[in-house]
């Protein structure tokens, strides 16, 4: 059985949902083709990056196909998970309740408790909101980019984003169509990707047998330059990463936008004053009179000021030392960013980030989930073998999922991986998992 906050499947990308942080103009930032689900594929006539619609009409199409709506009860969360005691597989003690259907609360004469075999946590990376702290008061509107949801909320405003990944330059492109004014403050450069490479989605391009890091960098940081230019002719910083060390913006338009100067680009935040945003000395780039410049402070008048600045993990029902999540750590220590130390009952999905690793990667991880708490629940001689193949595996020396490439020590690349070493080690222990079943029912099948 499976417990999920909204009304129905979707996830982020149902804009309703309590906990959605999909706005209105969202778009894939990877192609449908190299995103879908290979067992269900999106229909014919889907564009290359399709929105948040179509994106929920096809997960609730699919969750139709395979008959899963029954497995759910929705309108439920999860407020505590519990050891039914201290054996690694004793099983989970949950405590759910309902929730309101007006206004999403929850209400104490709900609760329910329930006994359950094992425990598969999927909610998702991109729920919890990071809010940084800055000096000063602001007295204008101060929110996150999570409750963002419509750019008319933007209208006649003069707007400051902050922060420049995917979702931030989304938002300044939004605001460009609807604001007084857009700035965009960033502390570190980026690499941009344009959405079309040559005619063709970019993630398209090579996608067989993946070439080295440095080759790849090689090749990719050229031909980026050739269509996107550099970005520090725009205002933006000098990257301090090489491409694919950290998670590329896939939006070229805001360097149109900077271009055409409809938006400025900031320095970082400084400290507040009212209405007057202080930013640090630094790089700001091309704009309206007073926009700023090297050397000292600059300063800016804003309305409102959307923080994109990330987001990160939150599991509150459950204690982190089940997670092998150490105090101060960024992200749980986890085998294949999905099994726990500690827990044979326990797995987490959907806890891994990486640039092309589509729904296909992250279904992959469910199937090996899947198979191995089938086998340790069946109790028979070939479960047992596949469980030893998981098991030695857990405890034995990681795989290395970086590809080669050196990501950036950012409490955001905690639980980054390269998509093609990722899915290899776990496709991989899947074929062991098989073989050893297979084994085993072959020597029962020649002792017969």
């Amino acid at each position: 059985m499976g417990f999920d906050l909204a009304d129905d499947v979707g996830g982020l990308w149902n804009i309703d949902s309590p906990r959605s942080t999909v706005y209105d103009s969202a778009h894939l930032i990877s192609s449908a083709r190299t995103t879908e689900f290979a067992e269900f594929p999106m229909p014919a006539d889907t564009p290359d990056y399709p929105d948040h619609r179509r994106l929920l009409a096809y997960f609730r199409d699919f969750a139709e196909h395979f008959g899963l709506r029954d497995r759910f009860r929705f309108g439920t969360e999860v407020v505590r998970a519990e050891p039914l005691g201290a054996a690694r597989d004793s099983g989970w003690r949950l405590t759910v309740r309902n929730v309101g259907d007006d206004d999403n609360t929850a209400s104490s004469d709900q609760v329910e408790v329930g006994e359950f075999s094992a425990l598969v946590i999927a909610n998702g990376t991109l729920s919890e909101p990071n809010i940084p702290r800055f000096d000063g008061e602001f007295s204008g509107e101060l929110i996150h980019t999570s409750r963002y949801k419509y750019p008319q909320e933007l209208a006649g405003k003069r707007v400051l984003v902050v922060g420049g990944g995917n979702s931030g330059c989304d938002i300044a492109v939004d605001a460009v169509h609807h604001a007084a004014s857009v700035d965009i403050s960033v502390r570190r450069g980026y690499h941009f990707v344009p959405k079309y490479i040559f005619g063709k989605p970019a993630d398209t391009l090579n996608t067989g047998t993946p070439l080295p890091a440095p080759i790849k960098q090689f090749i990719d940081s050229r031909v980026l330059k050739a269509f996107t230019g550099d970005p520090t002719r725009f205002g933006f910083p000098e990257p301090d990463h090489k491409i694919y060390e950290s998670h590329p913006v896939v939006n070229s338009l805001v360097l149109q936008h900077v271009g055409h100067g409809d938006i400025t680009v900031r320095p970082d935040i400084e400290r507040f004053d009212g209405n007057t945003v202080h930013f640090r000395a630094g790089r700001a780039g091309p704009g309206r009179t007073g926009a700023g410049g090297a050397g000292v402070g600059s300063s800016g008048e804003y309305d409102l000021v959307m923080l994109a600045t990330g987001y990160v993990l939150n599991y509150p029902f459950i204690d982190r030392e089940y997670l092998d999540w150490s105090e101060g750590a960024a992200a749980p220590d986890l085998y294949l960013n999905i099994f726990p130390s500690a827990r044979d009952d326990l797995a987490v999905l959907g806890m891994v980030e990486a640039s092309g690793i589509g729904w296909q990667g992250r279904y992959e991880q469910a199937d090996l989930v899947a198979r191995y708490l089938s086998a340790r629940r069946q109790g028979t001689a070939a479960g047992r073998d596949v469980v030893v193949v998981v098991d030695s595996s857990r405890r034995g020396p990681r795989p290395d999922l970086t590809g080669g490439y050196k990501y950036l020590g950012l409490d955001r690349m905690a639980y980054y991986v390269n998509k093609s070493a990722y899915r290899g080690a776990v496709t991989d222990l899947v074929a062991r998992m098989d073989a050893a079943g297979r084994g085993r029912a072959q020597g029962e099948g020649r002792g017969a």
